[in-house]
């Protein structure tokens, strides 16, 4: 599952950026921004190809010793940067695109939506909850489960007064 996952901007400004522990939130922006470097390098590297391949996902971008950053570009040149637990041994290549893959489908919803003007921050929390649909997510006191693949989400929370939702 991903630690951390952010959208990047075409100028490099992070749109969204959203981590799990986040008592080491500064230390997810500091490995999405210092892998933006390394994305425009694979971008630079790959030129044309890019275009004509039509290959959006970039690949590992980074591994540290606990984590692996993985990284994405849309046709647009918006960046998607997700962090991922390297003791999670058992995530392969293809998932980690599926996840991609979600994002970006989530990433466009965001954009359809008409009371979003491009370019400003990403505000809702919910807005790029489908990325994970496979395992559970925790968003701030409210868990969160997709029952099946195309499914909606059910989500509980913690606290007693909090109401069951599903969307």
């Amino acid at each position: 599952m991903a630690v951390c996952i952010a959208v990047i901007a075409k100028e490099n400004y992070p749109l969204y950026i959203r981590s799990t522990p986040t008592e080491n939130e500064l230390k997810f922006h500091y490995m999405v921004h210092t892998s933006l470097d390394v994305v425009d390098e694979k971008i630079s590297a790959m030129g044309k190809a890019l275009v004509d391949q039509r290959e959006l996902y970039l690949g590992l971008l980074y591994p540290t010793e606990d984590y692996k950053v993985y990284g994405y570009v849309t046709n647009s040149k918006v960046k998607f940067v997700m962090v991922v637990d390297s003791s999670n041994t058992a995530l392969r290549d293809n998932e980690i695109r599926s996840m991609f893959r979600k994002l970006h489908n989530s990433y466009t919803d965001v954009m359809c939506n008409p009371f979003y003007n491009p370019g400003d921050r990403i505000q809702s929390r919910w807005a790029l909850l489908p990325v994970s649909a496979s395992s559970p997510v925790q968003v701030g006191p409210t868990s969160c489960v997709r029952s099946s693949p195309g499914g909606p989400y059910s989500c509980v929370r913690s606290s007693p007064a909090g109401p069951l939702i599903t969307w």
